[in-house]
Formats: structure tokens, C-alpha cells, sequence
């Protein structure tokens, strides 16, 4: 497996089937990136857009995605940012990393209905604090 340095951004309707190593499709159509896992396993990777999930910056050459990428579900556990289309690895979580993230991330799409998830998360937290439940 060779690890991938660069992603080339693809602005695309839908995602092809099969997709291609180093391309990172871009879907506004269906808010969502897509892109094969950069360790080189060739799993897909799609990255939901949206304020609780992943956001895009396209600066007229290339694109950088926010948060990291976690192939948490995917046998590798790859773990890395792409920053204007640079590849960039960061450590590998731990379980209970992952399991961290995984919750802070449902709690942040549960709470996306709301004009302001924080504030309406910490609410809630406050209110479940008064109310002993």
C-alpha cells in the first residue's frame, strides 16, 4: 500500500464508481466529499457537509477539509487532515479516542436543527443539571 500525499479536488455531481486514488470528489449537489483512503487501502471515504460534520475551503486551486479525516469504521484507522490538498497524517487514536469522537460527533448532528447546536447542547446540559434527570 503507498500512502497518498495530495488530492487533487474533482467537482462532481455524484461520485464515480470506481473511484480514483489522489482524486477528492466534491459534491454540492449532495453536500458530501468523497475520496479513496489516503493510507492506500482503497476504501472510499465520504465526508458529510454540513456545520456538524466536515466543511469544505476551496481556494481556486485546491481544497482543504475540516475536521480530520478518522477511518474509524474502516480496518486501517487512518487518521489526517487535508489541507490544501496536502496530505498531512496525524496520530493514530486510541478505542477510547475514537469512541470520544464518535460521541461528541453525534451529539454535535443530533443538535444541528438547532441556529446554534453549542449553546442549545450546553442548555440542555444545564437544564438535565437543575432537573436531576
Amino acid at each position: 500500500m503507498t500512502r497518498i500525499d495530495y488530492l487533487s479536488p474533482e467537482f462532481v455531481e455524484s461520485f464515480p464508481q470506481p473511484m480514483t486514488e489522489g482524486a477528492l470528489y466534491v459534491s454540492l449537489m449532495f453536500n458530501s466529499c468523497g475520496h479513496l483512503c489516503c493510507c492506500g487501502c482503497e476504501r472510499e471515504v465520504i465526508t458529510p457537509l454540513s456545520p456538524a460534520q466536515w466543511s469544505i475551503t476551496y481556494n481556486g486551486q485546491d481544497v482543504s477539509l475540516t475536521p480530520s479525516i478518522g477511518s474509524w469504521e474502516i480496518g486501517c484507522k487512518s487518521h489526517y487532515w487535508i489541507r490544501n490538498g496536502s496530505v498531512q497524517w496525524s496520530r493514530q487514536f486510541t478505542m477510547a479516542e475514537i469512541r470520544l469522537n464518535q460521541d461528541r460527533d453525534q451529539v454535535a448532528i443530533e443538535n444541528f436543527d438547532t441556529p446554534e447546536p453549542r449553546q442549545r447542547t450546553l442548555w440542555q446540559r444545564v437544564r438535565h443539571l437543575l432537573n436531576g434527570d
